[in-house]
């Protein structure tokens, strides 16, 4: 009585998401910003872009991804009380979690991957998935900040990405994880974009992508690292840090500013050149894929 129980759910959770990828709604690029190890501002990064794209017109959804360490919730100077296994375990609905930071992002807390996939057959996971496609279906932009190294819950995430940036520094321990980190993403990716942050100048900064990129062309075959970028070591991203303020809000004409608002046009005319066979179409239909990797 159970399996034909469990097996009555699992169907009704297939029906509803296949549903669900039929709809009609805008293709949600889903930007996965990810680091071979910590402490190399992944996360400021990923609130930062999200932001900016917000200011630009964009509908940005940012999912904090990085289990065990979410912080973006500090970094953009709010409180999360609750997340998505909360939603999940029923203990308060989809709506009641996310944050508007402004118009147009939403900030969307995560928690323990490996939790979330273990309600996937279960009819909570129908519930919630029907409130995300209405909740969030229209996303232009969905930026997943994920935890740092190569878990399975992590692997997953960046295979099922429109994009993946990952993100480094001038520190040997921390190119060489991002290398280890980029060899995994070419098993399930033909390409990632590499972000270079913490660097004196921009020909230090390129000077570390050429040496990257030189050893992913001779050891991995069909592969491209696409160069997104730099920015540049700045005491003010370090007070803005510290003040839980996004240096995208208010400085404008710092340089940190422009290397960043030149990173994203990077990204935008990528994603623009790019054509785009993902059936992917909103955050509901990314988690089904998630869940079925599981």
């Amino acid at each position: 009585m159970k399996k034909d129980r469990q097996a009555t759910q699992a169907d009704r959770l297939k029906e509803l998401l296949n549903d669900s990828s039929e709809s009609e709604q805008k293709h949600t690029k889903v930007i996965s910003i990810t680091s071979g190890k910590g402490g190399v501002g992944k996360s400021t990064i990923s609130a930062n872009i999200a932001f900016m794209l917000s200011e630009m017109g964009y509908k940005v959804g940012l999912l904090d991804a990085d289990f065990g360490l979410a912080n973006l919730d500090i970094i953009l100077n709010t409180r999360v009380k609750q997340n998505l296994v909360d939603v999940l375990n029923d203990r308060c609905k989809l709506e009641d979690i996310i944050i508007d930071i402004n118009e147009n992002l939403k900030l969307i807390p995560g928690d323990s991957g490996d939790e979330i996939f273990k309600f996937k057959d279960s009819i909570l996971a129908e519930k919630f998935l029907a409130d995300a496609d209405e909740l969030l279906g229209d996303l232009d932009y969905l930026i997943i900040d994920t935890g740092a190294g190569i878990s399975k819950a992590n692997q997953a995430i960046l295979a099922e990405s429109d994009e993946v940036i990952v993100v480094t520094m001038p520190d040997p321990s921390a190119i060489t994880d991002a290398y280890a980190t980029i060899k995994v993403c070419s098993k399930f990716l033909n390409t990632v974009n590499l972000l270079l942050n913490f660097t004196k100048n921009q020909k230090e900064a390129d000077l570390i992508y050429q040496k990257i990129s030189k050893i992913a062309d001779s050891n991995i075959e069909d592969f491209k690292l696409f160069y997104l970028g730099n920015l540049s070591r700045d005491s003010l991203i370090t007070k803005c840090s510290q003040n839980r303020l996004l240096f995208a809000k208010g400085y404008q004409n710092s340089l940190s500013f422009f290397e960043l608002s030149e990173i994203i046009r990077n990204l935008i005319e990528k994603l623009e050149h790019k054509l785009l066979t993902s059936k992917q179409r909103g955050f509901a239909v990314f988690v089904r894929r998630l869940m079925d990797r599981f």
